[in-house]
């Protein structure tokens, strides 16, 4: 019997094959049976690792990339980590343009990682100059040589899903899975996900996660962008003022938008009940499935597996601290623990 590989070669062998979880008490209640593909598992404890790897190898194989060359991506902070954790063990230089979105957490994170940052504004269009779109497009037109990501219209974003992900969730569930829930942003990991899985069963149902304030959805019902739809939300990683061409539509069989505060609400349940420290997005993704479980989309013997994509640690400045929370008007007393629970021994 062949033994595991105890020893490895460096982080990046550690990317994927992240655990599928029961949720046991924050389900309690509802119908089916609910497991997270807990993501945070991953080295750069997220998803965007897959991505990261597996696009920045495929240019090495193009022979795009060389040694000592730049890498430049748009990011709301998990992606640049990735890239910029790929960058450190491959020898590139990285540089970020960031939305100001981003939790500190995040932009302090991505610096003590090596990349260098531009912090863009969150509110303002995709089409702006202003943009980290567009400031990551002009970068990579003045540096030469240099090599733009540019996850939000990257095939090779779904592919990455398509190969790792979606394997690991059908052999983890035994094929039984009946339901995916995964929050949208580039869209790659529920597209590439989601095209494994409707290979193997057709019938699974894809459930995309949208924000309010972000165009997703209606694009999803009508194929029409609406910008009428867009006004500033606080959830990172999730939805979009643009349409990703990373996003698949027609494999994603219906969404449902989640607000700020009910996600911030649910991140720290999750914590709570499950022991599980996860991020915003994770919360938007179990407040989507309590939504989706009240309006009866799940039977008692439905499989749902629900993704997770990052870890707790990157919204210290954010959803896990008491004086943001009271600054957005979120909290509520009546079932949040806050700062009058921390007893000071003098």
């Amino acid at each position: 019997m062949k033994q595991s590989k105890q020893v490895f070669d460096n982080v990046l062998d550690l990317i994927g094959n992240t655990p599928l979880i029961k949720l046991n008490k924050v389900t309690s209640d509802f119908e089916g049976e609910y497991l997270a593909k807990v993501e945070a598992f991953n080295p750069g404890h997220s998803t965007k690792d897959r991505i990261a790897l597996y696009i920045i190898e495929e240019a090495e194989k193009r022979g795009i990339l060389s040694p000592g060359s730049t890498i430049i991506e748009t990011t709301s902070g998990n992606t640049g980590f990735s890239i910029a954790m790929v960058s450190i063990i491959k020898g590139y230089e990285c540089i970020l343009a960031v939305t100001s979105k981003s939790s500190t957490d995040k932009i302090d994170m991505l610096k003590t990682m090596g990349a260098k940052v531009y912090v863009c504004p969150a509110h303002v269009s995709a089409d702006d100059p202003r943009s980290y779109y567009q400031v990551a497009k002009r970068l990579h037109e003045e540096i030469r040589g240099s090599v733009y990501i540019n996850q939000y219209f990257n095939a090779l974003n779904i592919e990455a899903h398509y190969k790792t992900t979606g394997p690991e969730i059908w052999s983890q569930t035994e094929g039984k899975i009946t339901h995916l829930v995964a929050c949208s942003g580039t869209g790659g990991t529920i597209s590439g996900t989601a095209k494994y899985l409707k290979e193997q069963n057709p019938d699974i149902k894809i459930i995309g996660v949208d924000a309010f304030g972000s165009v997703l959805q209606k694009y999803h019902e009508t194929r029409e962008f609406d910008a009428s739809e867009i006004y500033p939300y606080r959830i990172e990683g999730l939805g979009k003022n643009l349409i990703p061409t990373a996003t698949d539509f027609d494999l994603i069989d219906k969404f449902i938008k989640v607000s700020d505060e009910e996600s911030a609400h649910t991140s720290r349940e999750i914590a709570r009940t499950e022991g599980l420290f996860v991020g915003y997005t994770s919360g938007a993704a179990l407040q989507a499935v309590k939504q989706l479980n009240n309006l009866g989309e799940f039977k008692k013997e439905d499989k749902i597996v629900i993704i997770f994509p990052d870890h707790g640690s990157r919204y210290m400045s954010k959803i896990f601290n008491d004086k943001w929370m009271e600054e957005q008007g979120f909290f509520d007393s009546k079932n949040e623990a806050t700062v009058k629970n921390i007893q000071h021994i003098n």
